[in-house]
């Protein structure tokens, strides 16, 4: 979920997360029984599964270049971050200019950058036709050489949100990837990109849709699938999660945003720090169910960079002057960073 900096895609924000509160992550209650029940990970599979060169690889998403020169972030030594890009960010000098000083401080901090492309920050209603979204991301391809891993579109199925964004079909997000695979030769795309929600059933058509339409093209079948799943994880559940894993039919799923969400609505509240602490177990059970399927070959936490209290979404690990919150603290310790213990740490 982009957090959208640009004075034009204010109010498309609000709306945007207005609608996503209440139609993606749902109420806060208990999602309906399902045969078996919901699955929880175990501890003994937990320290299992971290103890194993086999768990993902962790790393984090962000959109602001200013976490790169962050003492508490750059102390984790992660590997790869994720950035998520406009697809006409080189039409724009703006949106550009964002996406260089990302991408060069993630360079100079030795991270692999994947980008997901997404709406235009100027036209978020409108959506590119294939030759409009191959001919600028191809520009956008060529001015990063070093970047080569990249997703199509982030949450690919997030649906039309009046007044404030388009999403493209299942149809269209397949042709899509198969425009990205065209101009990226050698490099590594993930084939779909969604978020979970509450009820799963209309995300498991849309892969079913998309898949269809990957055959109807002729082109090639992704080996790896992205994933954001706040619904499972937020209520401690896993069976989501494995549900979508199964739909995608085989291949490497990477969790390309997860995390502990510290106030979104009325859902996820953050009354007097409570939120704060929410956050920090759900991040625990992520790492720990994360670790229980052996598809999941990558985590992004999203994100770093928290809110205030009027925000409507806010997962971050730190508050919106980067002081860290207990969320942070967790993930510290599950990457083994030096200097975990006796952070002062934010309380709001």
């Amino acid at each position: 979920m982009r957090t959208l900096r640009y004075p034009l895609a204010i109010l498309s924000l609000l709306a945007a997360c207005a609608a996503l509160a209440f139609g993606a992550i749902g109420q806060a209650g208990a999602a309906p029984r399902r045969s078996g029940g919901a699955h929880r990970a175990s501890s003994s599979s937990r320290h299992a599964r971290h103890a194993s060169s086999s768990y993902p690889l962790v790393g984090i998403g962000n959109e602001s270049a200013q976490m790169f020169r962050n003492g508490f972030y750059t102390q984790l030594h992660t590997k790869i971050v994720r950035y998520i890009a406009p697809y006409d960010a080189v039409a724009h000098r703006y949106s550009l200019d964002e996406a260089i000083t990302f991408i060069q401080g993630a360079e100079a901090n030795h991270e692999k950058v994947l980008v997901a492309f997404y709406h235009s920050e100027y036209t978020p209603l409108k959506l590119p036709s294939v030759a409009q979204y191959q001919r600028d991301v191809a520009k956008f391809i060529k001015i990063f050489p070093h970047v080569k891993e990249y997703q199509a579109w982030d949450e690919a199925n997030r649906g039309y949100i009046p007044h404030a964004e388009a999403s493209p079909s299942a149809d269209a997000t397949a042709r899509y990837y198969q425009a990205l695979i065209r101009v990226c030769r050698g490099c590594t795309v993930i084939g779909l990109d969604v978020l979970d929600a509450q009820y799963i059933g209309p995300t498991l058509e849309y892969i079913h849709e998309f898949k269809d339409e990957i055959g109807r093209l002729k082109t090639i079948m992704p080996k790896i699938w992205g994933l954001h799943n706040y619904s499972d994880v937020n209520r401690l559940e896993s069976w989501r999660t494995r549900e979508i894993i199964r739909a995608f039919g085989g291949g490497q799923t990477w969790l390309t945003e997860t995390g502990g969400i510290v106030q979104f609505g009325g859902a996820f509240p953050n009354k007097h720090g409570s939120g704060l602490k929410r956050a920090a177990k759900v991040i625990k059970y992520m790492f720990a169910m994360a670790g229980n399927f052996p598809q999941v070959k990558r985590l992004y936490v999203y994100d770093w960079t928290g809110g205030v209290s009027s925000t409507r979404f806010d997962a971050g690990l730190t508050n919106a002057h980067e002081q860290p919150r207990e969320g942070y603290v967790v993930v510290c310790k599950q990457l083994h960073a030096p200097g975990c213990n006796g952070i002062k740490l934010a309380k709001n």
